[in-house]
């Protein structure tokens, strides 16, 4: 055998963003120079501060860093709303795992927790961002790519069809996790998944990976009026984004982890919204899903193993 063969060369180690940070000196520095080269055009250009991009990720912050991120966040949204916000970590309750069930059966199309949900979450106005997409389906199927949201009748329901609102299934097995490649999105242990705002990098990965076309990428500045804007935010949850990020429904984790229910169930008019602990046997969603005859996981198919059920009065 040939001596002079040189060995495999060994594979490039994996580049996380905060690995590539503590090795580009050089590049962060730039990064600084530019920005104060720049400070004068912030507000028009919405340039992330230098304390912002060089944030740990949220998984290694201590609670020392998270009360400096949240005092942060603080000053950003008085200073851009005028409004005080209360903003806080929300962190998983023990024994609780998140799931939705909704009554096809009752839901009417009056899209009333789209907009519930737009008001709850400090979604841009405009152009409005919408977390729910009401589906208005044929009787006899439940294909998505038959539905149509963008119907518009004189008065809902409509004879012929039922309504199906899909959002972010929080799936057991969710595709759009596995494909993020700095992390910014993850699953935490009560089964919801959540984004990091400070984190995501916009590449849009997750919104092509997911099966459901749950997530939302801000083209735009976000646009929210000052007087609309909910004070009460969570730091995964309903804060303020900033352009060129990604975002979902994450079950009103301002609310959901306080003991309260997500926006949209509160305002359903048909009570078709059920929301609880499955691994509490006593609560309402576990009832339903042992002893409904029916009951769907969308694109059951794709292996998400969804948190998100539908079923009929049957």
């Amino acid at each position: 055998m040939p001596t002079d063969t040189p060995p495999p060369a060994a594979p490039a180690p994996a580049l996380s963003r905060r690995s590539f940070l503590r090795n580009s000196a050089v590049l962060a520095s730039g990064i600084a120079a530019v920005a104060a080269s720049l400070a004068p055009l912030r507000e028009l250009t919405d340039i992330t501060s230098m304390e912002q991009f060089l944030q740990k990720h949220y998984k290694e912050l201590t609670p020392a860093d998270m009360e400096q991120v949240l005092a942060r966040i603080t000053r950003d949204v008085e200073k851009q709303y005028q409004v005080r916000p209360h903003v806080a970590d929300y962190k998983p309750m023990d024994g609780v795992e998140f799931v939705y069930c909704l009554n096809l059966t009752r839901c009417i199309g009056c899209r009333k927790c789209v907009h519930a949900c737009v008001a709850e979450n400090n979604q841009s106005r405009s152009p409005e961002i919408q977390y729910i997409r009401v589906l208005k389906m044929p009787h006899g199927s439940l294909d998505m790519e038959k539905g149509d949201h963008n119907y518009s009748p004189a008065s809902v329901p409509e004879k012929g069809f039922f309504y199906m609102p899909v959002q972010c299934q929080q799936c057991k097995n969710p595709a759009c996790v596995k494909v993020c490649p700095v992390k910014a999105t993850w699953q935490e242990a009560d089964g919801i998944t959540v984004i990091d705002y400070d984190w995501c990098i916009g590449c849009r990965y997750c919104e092509a990976a997911c099966p459901y076309f749950a997530r939302r990428f801000n083209w735009t500045k976000p646009s929210i009026p000052k007087d609309r804007l909910n004070p009460n935010m969570s730091y995964l949850g309903n804060r303020p984004r900033r352009q060129g990020v990604m975002e979902k429904c994450h079950f009103c984790i301002q609310r959901t982890r306080q003991g309260r229910y997500p926006a949209c169930l509160e305002v359903c008019p048909a009570g078709a919204r059920k929301f609880g602990n499955v691994l509490d046997p006593n609560s309402e969603v576990a009832h339903i899903l042992r002893t409904k005859r029916v009951f769907i996981q969308l694109k059951e198919e794709v292996g998400t193993s969804p948190r998100f059920f539908y079923y009929f009065d049957v």
